[in-house]
């Protein structure tokens, strides 16, 4: 059995399941991926049907609802555990994480409990982003580092890779976000419980096919749950206990 999955949630992504697969495949043969889908309208559910009876590698989750970002994931990282494997990647489907970064991951996490994936250390690297976006991104990343003390960079993205460890001592019944702000949340309960946490630099590339699921709900989710995650913490600026072995570290640091 492979011991990577990767977990990839979809909504209206079927000119995307195809091609992202292959490339996964092409870097990373010896990964598993699970396609999380939200009954699209569009077809990808069948299409991700046909691709499972096509290659084992490729596993689907049909869900009967468009409940949210956050719940895909809870649902792919509750299927990663039962199946007991050891690194669960997040990872989009419109190209915008590069699989090609994948070794990297793999890499880092071997000194790690999580590895983020960051557009933001070492510099700046996105493509395709309007400079509105950017600031925005660029000024929630520091709005979340000044309300709750968390020492990474990038603290909305999405192209992660947790080791089995961190999530199995996450309670996720409890997590609570849904949107973007998942990411945040995620993270947050990671470093609180004292996990080591690296970042490595990658490069974002806004989405080539398909459309952005971006809407004001989320963006006002995002913006609260930054202070009930700083309640939760009782605004301690640093994690309540260490359950690594190995070290919490600041971005510019590596875990040792």
């Amino acid at each position: 059995m492979n011991t990577k999955l990767i977990v990839i949630p979809t909504y209206d992504e079927k000119d995307n399941v195809g091609p992202i697969a292959e490339a996964v495949f092409g870097i990373s043969p010896q990964t598993d991926i699970l396609f999380v889908d939200d009954n699209s309208p569009d077809g990808t559910g069948d299409l991700l049907d046909k691709m499972h009876a096509a290659d084992a590698r490729v596993n689907v989750m049909h869900r009967q609802e468009k409940s949210g970002l956050g719940r895909a994931y809870i649902a792919g990282f509750k299927w990663a555990l039962e199946r007991h494997y050891e690194f669960v990647f997040e990872m989009d489907a419109d190209f915008s994480h590069d699989p090609g970064e994948i070794p990297h991951f793999m890499t880092a996490a071997e000194n790690a409990d999580l590895v983020l994936g960051s557009r933001y250390v070492d510099g700046i690297r996105i493509t395709n982003w309007p400079l509105s976006r950017l600031m925005l991104s660029k000024s929630a990343a520091l709005y979340v580092r000044m309300i709750t003390g968390m020492p990474v960079t990038d603290p909305t993205g999405g192209f992660k890779c947790y080791r089995r460890n961190v999530l199995s001592a996450i309670d996720l019944d409890i997590i609570q976000s849904n949107g973007y702000s998942f990411q945040v949340e995620m993270t947050h309960t990671t470093w609180n419980k004292g996990f080591c946490i690296a970042e490595i630099p990658i490069t974002f590339v806004d989405r080539r096919a398909g459309y952005s699921k971006m809407n004001s709900v989320i963006f006002k989710e995002a913006l609260w749950m930054v202070w009930k995650l700083a309640l939760r913490n009782h605004f301690r600026r640093k994690p309540q206990v260490v359950t690594s072995a190995l070290s919490v570290m600041a971005p510019e640091e590596s875990c040792s």
